[in-house]
C-alpha cells in the first residue's frame, strides 16, 4: 500500500521531480518532462507499477527527515537496532538530461540496507527491455532510455533490479539513475560529488535574492522553494502540482491530472513572484502566457501543457487501481475544453500587477488586452465555467462575473487617458464596467440571506467571494462584503480552515480547501483584524507536512492533507498572504 500523501517529499530539476516517501521508495517519476508519461507510478497502484527503494533491509526505529538548508536535496536518517544511516536523494541542477542522485551513508555501527528498483513506462504498464552493463543497467522502452549506475552486486529477477549491502560508519555508496533518449550515446557518468555542490550553490543563490520579511520567512522561503521546483526552466511555465490522480475525497472519484499550467493562477503566481524579489521569474511567466495565448487571446483556454501546446484530451487509465483505491485514474485534463469567463479577469489583473511592479507593457501586451476587452463586451453576462471546474451546467457565477468587471477596469486604468487607444471603445467600456457592477450587486447579491452568493439565482456560499475585496470590487468594510465574510466564517470553516463550498448532504465530502483559508486572512488583515489574520495564516502553515509542503486540501477530521502535492495556488496563497501580513506590497486591485 502507498504512503499517505503527507509523508511524500518532492525533489527536482526543473525539468521534473519525483515524490519520495519516508519509506525510501520513490513512488512518482514522470521522465523527461513533468507532463511525461510515468516510469514509476506506484504512488497510483502499488509497486507492479513502478517505484525505486532505497531503506534499511530490517526494522527501522525511527525515521527523521529535512530538507538541506534552502535546497531540495532531501536528508532521510533511519535509526535500526544495529545502526544510524543516512540516505541523501536530489535530482541534480545541471545542463542535460534528468537524473537522480541517491548516497547512502552510514552514521552510526552497521546497517543492512536494501535496494529495490522496478521501472515500468507508460503510467506502470509497458516492462522495459532490461540489459546489464559494467556501471549496471540500463533500461530501454521506446524512446526512452534509463541507466542506472549501481556500486554494489545487483540481483535480476523476471520484475525488479535489487541489492542487499552493509554500510558501516564513514562507509558512502552513490546510486544514480539518469534518463537519456534511447537514441542516442550512452551519457558518460555523473561526477556525483561536483553536482551535489553545484545543486546546492544554485539552490541557495537563488533562494538568496529573497529578503528577510517577518515571522513567516521560513515558510516563505520553502514555499518559494517549492514554486521553483514546479516550474518548467526551458519554457518558464509552472505546473499547478507535481502529481496526479491525488483524490480530494478518500477513495472517491475526484481525481485529476495537475501537472499542467492553469492561466487562473497567473495573478496569484505574478504577485508572489514580484513581491518576494523574483522578477526575473515573473517575467518568464509572463512571456509564457503570451505564447500559450497566441493571436486569438479571446479563443484561450484556461490550461496549456508545459510548453504551451494546446491538447490535453482527457482519458481514464485502466491499468492503474488509484491511490489506494480512488478511481479513476484520469490522464489529460478536460478542463481544458471550458469556458471560465474568469480567466480574463485574471489575466488583465496580471499585466496590472506586472506594471504596478514596473515591468512595462510591450505592444504585444496591449494588442492582448484590447481583444481581451472587446470579448469581454460580447461575453461578460454569458454563463460559464466556475473557478473550481465543476462540471455540471453553466451559471453566471459572481466571483466570474467580477473578474469580468476587473478585465474591464483593469483595461481603463492603464489606457484610459492614452490618445493611441479607442476612444470609441473606452467610452464603451466606461458604461461596461458600471454596469457589470450593478448587476453583480443586485443579482449576485442575496439582501435576505445578507451575502453574495455562488451564482445568480442561488442561495450557495462560495469561498471563491471572498476574493471580491482582494481584486477591488468593493471595500471590505461594505455591509455586503463584511456580511459575505461573516456567512463564510459561520458556514464554511472547519476546524479553523475554510471548505471552498459547503458540505455535502451524503457526508462524502472534500477537505478544507487551503489557499481558501489564506484569502480569509488576507480580509481578515483589511478589516484590521491582524491577529486573526496571523493566527490562520499559523493554521494552515501547520498542517503542512515534515518538510513544509502542502497539497490542496486538508481533511478535518483524519487530520490528512489531501488532493495533489505540493499543490502550487496553496504554496502561492501562503507566501502572499505571509507577505500581506508582514508589510507592503503589490496588491490586486490597488495598494
Amino acid at each position: 500500500m502507498t504512503s499517505a500523501i503527507q509523508d511524500y517529499a518532492i525533489i527536482g530539476d526543473g525539468r521534473s521531480c519525483a515524490l519520495l516517501a519516508k519509506t525510501g521508495s520513490i513512488d512518482f517519476l514522470c521522465w523527461p518532462r513533468f507532463d511525461s508519461d510515468a516510469c514509476l507510478a506506484a504512488l497510483l497502484g502499488d509497486d507492479r507499477h513502478g517505484y525505486w527503494l532505497i531503506s534499511p533491509a530490517g526494522y527501522v526505529s525511527e525515521t527523521t527527515r529535512c530538507y538541506r538548508d534552502d535546497t531540495t536535496i532531501l536528508d532521510t536518517e533511519h535509526v535500526t537496532d544495529t545502526g544510524r544511516v543516512r540516505v541523501t536523494d536530489l535530482m541534480p541542477w545541471r545542463d542535460g538530461p534528468s537524473s537522480i542522485i541517491r548516497i547512502v551513508e552510514g552514521l552510526e555501527g552497521e546497517v543492512q540496507m536494501a535496494m529495490s528498483l522496478r521501472l515500468r513506462f507508460g503510467y506502470g504498464q509497458i516492462a522495459p527491455w532490461r540489459q546489464r552493463h559494467e556501471r549496471g543497467l540500463i533500461f530501454e522502452a521506446g524512446p526512452d532510455r534509463v541507466i542506472l549506475d549501481c556500486p554494489v552486486e545487483l540481483t535480476m529477477d523476471t520484475d525488479d533490479a535489487s541489492a542487499r549491502f552493509v554500510v558501516a560508519k564513514g562507509t558512502r555508496i552513490a546510486f544514480v539513475l539518469a534518463y537519456s533518449p534511447s537514441i542516442v550515446p550512452l551519457p558518460s557518468p555523473l561526477k556525483v560529488d561536483a553536482m551535489i555542490e553545484a545543486t546546492e550553490k544554485e539552490w541557495k543563490g537563488w533562494i538568496g535574492q529573497f529578503e528577510a520579511k517577518g515571522p513567516w520567512d521560513g515558510a516563505i522561503r520553502r514555499s518559494l522553494i517549492t514554486l521553483r521546483t514546479l516550474i518548467d526552466r526551458e519554457s518558464g511555465g509552472i505546473v499547478a502540482a507535481a502529481t496526479l490522480g491525488l483524490p480530494e475525497i478518500a477513495s472517491g472519484s475526484a481525481n485529476w491530472d495537475y501537472r499542467y499550467c492553469w492561466l487562473r493562477d497567473s495573478t496569484f503566481t505574478l504577485t508572489a513572484l514580484l513581491n518576494a524579489g523574483f522578477h526575473k521569474e515573473a517575467t518568464r511567466w509572463r512571456d509564457w502566457i503570451l505564447r500559450a495565448v497566441a493571436g486569438q487571446p479571446a479563443a484561450m483556454q484556461i490550461v496549456y501543457r508545459i510548453d504551451g501546446r494546446h491538447r490535453l484530451s482527457e482519458y481514464e487509465l485502466d491499468g492503474l487501481p488509484g491511490y489506494q483505491g480512488a478511481t479513476p485514474v484520469r490522464i489529460g485534463n478536460a478542463a481544458s475544453g471550458q469556458t471560465q469567463l474568469d480567466v480574463f479577469g485574471e489575466l488583465m489583473d496580471s499585466f496590472d500587477v506586472l506594471a504596478k511592479a514596473g515591468i512595462k507593457r510591450t505592444p504585444r501586451i496591449v494588442e492582448v488586452e484590447t481583444a481581451i476587452v472587446e470579448h469581454l463586451e460580447t461575453v461578460w453576462d454569458q454563463p460559464s465555467a466556475d473557478i473550481w471546474e465543476s462540471r455540471g451546467d453553466q451559471q453566471c457565477y459572481a466571483y466570474s462575473q467580477v473578474m469580468a468587471w476587473v478585465g474591464v477596469t483593469r483595461f481603463l486604468a492603464a489606457h484610459a487617458s492614452h490618445d493611441q487607444v479607442d476612444r470609441a471603445l473606452v467610452a464603451r467600456l466606461q458604461d461596461l464596467s458600471e454596469v457589470i457592477h450593478r448587476t453583480v450587486c443586485e443579482r449576485g447579491y442575496s439582501s435576505d440571506l445578507g451575502h453574495f452568493v455562488q451564482h445568480y439565482g442561488s442561495d450557495t456560499l462560495d469561498a471563491s467571494l471572498l476574493l471580491l475585496p482582494l481584486v477591488g470590487f468593493l471595500p471590505v468594510d461594505d455591509p455586503r462584503i463584511a456580511g459575505t465574510i461573516a456567512a463564510i466564517e459561520r458556514d464554511l470553516m472547519e476546524g479553523g480552515l475554510v471548505r471552498r463550498k459547503p458540505p455535502k448532504p451524503d457526508g462524502r465530502d472534500e477537505g478544507a480547501f487551503l489557499a481558501c483559508s489564506c484569502w480569509l486572512a488576507d480580509c481578515y488583515k483589511m478589516q484590521g483584524r491582524d491577529d486573526e489574520a496571523a493566527a490562520l495564516l499559523a493554521r494552515v502553515i501547520g498542517v503542512s507536512n515534515d518538510v513544509g509542503l502542502l497539497s490542496e486540501e486538508y481533511d478535518v477530521r483524519s487530520r490528512s492533507l489531501t488532493g495533489n502535492i505540493p499543490q502550487a495556488l496553496t504554496h502561492l496563497a501562503l507566501i502572499n498572504t505571509a507577505l500581506f501580513l508582514s508589510g507592503p506590497v503589490i496588491q490586486r486591485g490597488g495598494g
